[in-house]
């Protein structure tokens, strides 16, 4: 399982095969170390969930302040449940309207930008590139890993940065696990194109429902990109089976908050800037 770690108040996941990774940050968030109440406790980063926007920015002033991350150097996307890779260029600007985040996976080369993936039971997914010093953050629920989004933001780092699969190291944090997330026809009928389902899908406790395994679909698409066995790690945590570390969609009946997990390539000391509206409108 991936290691629990703790800064001021944010408790943490980490990945340890991004430990020899110096150029690196990253960090699979928990429910632990914010402020905001009932349903939303503690570390809540999404504003769109119905808590109160200000116990939300006083959340990411936490992670900020903990991570020394000015919160402005936050990217949060808006996860639409599909299949398009944002690529971010290392220098200039990258989008001009929220409307133009509509992606679930981001890829880029520059320093200072913490990609963020928001989950309360989807699979968030990193992938590194040591070599090339570039990065990608995956946000993966049934229909994205249907659309095989992982293997998709794989192969556009190969074109992108001319990563060698065999470099590429992957971690894929906290979701729903196989003993919780029943699925029914609609969402198995995504997957029969591809391979192995057996492997990922099994018989579910009602008829017609299966018992689907995200992660180990996810990371069997990685495998097939060419990535080695020894460089995908998975965090063993079920957010279903551990309400109290983290948010759930699933496991609290669709009224609950996010956590985040985020990932930034370190570079060239920054000063925390005033933080404008528009500032704020990267983290909703």
């Amino acid at each position: 399982m991936f290691p629990v770690a703790k800064k001021k108040s944010i408790a943490y996941l980490h990945a340890p095969v991004f430990t020899p990774c110096d150029f690196l940050v990253h960090a699979f968030c928990t429910r632990i170390g914010g402020v905001s109440r009932d349903e939303y406790q503690s570390l809540n980063i999404s504003f769109k969930e119905g808590d109160e926007e200000f116990r939300v920015l006083a959340n990411w002033d936490r992670l900020a302040t903990a991570f020394e991350i000015p919160m402005e150097n936050f990217l949060v996307l808006n996860q639409v449940h599909g299949d398009d890779v944002l690529v971010i260029k290392p220098l200039g600007e990258y989008f001009t309207s929220r409307d133009q985040l509509n992606y679930d996976a981001v890829v880029t080369n520059r320093p200072n930008l913490a990609l963020c993936i928001k989950t309360a039971d989807c699979a968030p997914i990193f992938l590194v590139d040591p070599v090339r010093k570039a990065i990608a953050a995956i946000h993966a629920g049934w229909r994205g890993t249907a659309l095989q989004i992982a293997a998709k933001t794989a192969r556009l780092m190969v074109t992108q940065y001319r990563s060698n699969p065999r470099d590429l190291l992957a971690a894929i944090g906290p979701s729903i696990g196989r003993c919780c997330y029943e699925v029914d026809e609609p969402a198995v009928e995504a997957f029969r194109r591809q391979g192995r389902v057996e492997t990922f899908l099994l018989p579910g406790r009602k008829k017609n429902h299966w018992m689907l395994d995200l992660v180990e679909a996810n990371r069997l698409q990685l495998l097939e990109v060419g990535l080695l066995e020894k460089h995908i790690e998975t965090s063993g945590w079920c957010t279903t089976c551990n309400p109290d570390a983290f948010f759930s969609h699933r496991g609290s009946g669709g009224v609950t908050g996010r956590q985040v997990n985020f990932l930034m390539i370190k570079g060239e000391p920054i000063c925390k800037a005033f933080l404008l509206r528009e500032d704020i409108d990267r983290l909703h």
